[in-house]
């Protein structure tokens, strides 16, 4: 066989330390587990998508259920800071303001990582499930937080008891906004659907 029909060697992947690796391994492992699902993350398969050796994967997690939990609990932390970040501390008499742009930081969070949104937000894998649970009771618990004063200063009747179905209205609209953010149709921009949400949500709040 000629040289020009010899297989060329496999290129050597760029030395870096597992340290500065390991973000890569983990974003490589998201794509997998948001394209084919949590049982499709193996080292072999995040190892051939990198185009590197499995030890090269392996000196950075011990074994793929190390792997796995890096990666959920990194995703979950981007997850809980998005809901604080879209959920600040405001006036208690709030405005259709505060609710519109509360939404619209919470769109342009999804919009800026969709993948971790695709992959804790409503994912019915068990692997998951636990860190969406934990991130929707932290988002019941920060809306109940605002929104008892708020309706309290509102003069709403009957508060008390309505407000948790107020507070699932309120965060089950925000996981709505996102899934359709989220759906790629290209309709809404995190701005726009932001908007129209956020004032939606603020007028049955508002009028309950």
């Amino acid at each position: 066989m000629g040289s020009d029909q010899a297989v060329a060697p496999r290129q050597r992947a760029r030395h870096l330390g597992p340290e500065r690796r390991r973000p890569q391994v983990l974003d490589t492992a998201l794509e997998i587990a948001v394209q084919h699902g949590i049982a499709a993350v193996t080292i072999a398969a995040v190892a051939e998508r990198m185009q590197v050796t499995r030890p090269v994967v392996y000196a950075c997690f011990a074994d793929r259920v190390e792997l796995i939990q890096e990666l959920i609990q990194r995703e979950e932390d981007h997850l809980i800071s998005g809901l604080l970040q879209a959920t600040p501390r405001r006036a208690v008499d709030a405005g259709e303001t505060v609710f519109v742009e509360g939404f619209q930081a919470l769109l342009e969070i999804a919009a800026d990582r969709p993948d971790a949104w695709r992959l804790l937000y409503g994912n019915p894998d068990p692997a998951v499930a636990d860190s969406f649970g934990r991130g929707r009771k932290l988002a019941v618990t920060r809306c109940t937080e605002l929104l008892r004063p708020t309706l309290r200063a509102w003069g709403t009747e009957d508060a008390e008891r309505k407000l948790p179905v107020l507070v699932e209205l309120w965060v089950s609209a925000g996981e709505g906004a996102v899934r359709s953010l989220l759906a790629d149709d290209g309709a809404w921009t995190p701005q726009t659907l932001g908007a129209f949400v956020g004032a939606a949500v603020y007028r049955a709040l508002r009028q309950a």
